[in-house]
C-alpha cells in the first residue's frame, strides 16, 4: 500500500521554486503562546456584526545579550491585541478567563497609514491586525486562592 502511494506522489507534477505567484499557497500567520491579558469582550461593529476582541501577553526569552558594559536588559513583554468574527469560537472565547495560558494561530494584516489622517490618531500609524483562527487552552488561569498562597 505505502509503495503506491509513493508511485503516485513519484508521478505527481511537482512545482520547483520560482517567481511566479501561487495566491494559493500566500500565508501570513502569527503564533503565539502567552498569557490572556483580560477577559476576551464582546463587541459590535459598525454595521452591528458581533466580535470577540481579546489579549494575549508573550514575554520574550531568553532576554536579549549582553549590553558591551556587561549588563543585560530584563526579558520584554509584548501585547497582541486580536479580534475573531468567527461565531462558532464566540462561546469559547467566552470562557476563557484573565492569566489562561494560551496557543493562538491569527492571520495578520499590516495596514499603512493614511496620510490623509491626524497625526495624533490611530489611522495615521501604521497597524497590525491580527485575526483569530484558532486557539487552544494549555492552562486555565489560576485561581485566587492559587495566587495568594
Amino acid at each position: 500500500m505505502l509503495s503506491s502511494a509513493r508511485h503516485a506522489f513519484a508521478r505527481a507534477p511537482r512545482r520547483a521554486f520560482s517567481t511566479t505567484s501561487t495566491r494559493a499557497y500566500d500565508v501570513s500567520k502569527l503564533i503565539l503562546i502567552g498569557r490572556l491579558g483580560k477577559d476576551p469582550e464582546v463587541r459590535t461593529t459598525k454595521s452591528d456584526k458581533e466580535y470577540v476582541s481579546y489579549a494575549v501577553a508573550t514575554t520574550n526569552y531568553p532576554p536579549p545579550p549582553p549590553n558591551p558594559d556587561g549588563s543585560r536588559q530584563e526579558a520584554g513583554t509584548t501585547w497582541h491585541n486580536i479580534i475573531c468574527f468567527n461565531p462558532g469560537q464566540t462561546n469559547f472565547l467566552r470562557t476563557l478567563q484573565k492569566g489562561a495560558q494560551v496557543y493562538v494561530e491569527a492571520n495578520f494584516e499590516l495596514r499603512d497609514p493614511d496620510p490623509s489622517a491626524d497625526s495624533s490618531s490611530p489611522q495615521a500609524q501604521r497597524q497590525i491586525f491580527l485575526r483569530h483562527e484558532t486557539i487552544r487552552l494549555i492552562r486555565q488561569a489560576p485561581s485566587h486562592s492559587e495566587s495568594h498562597e
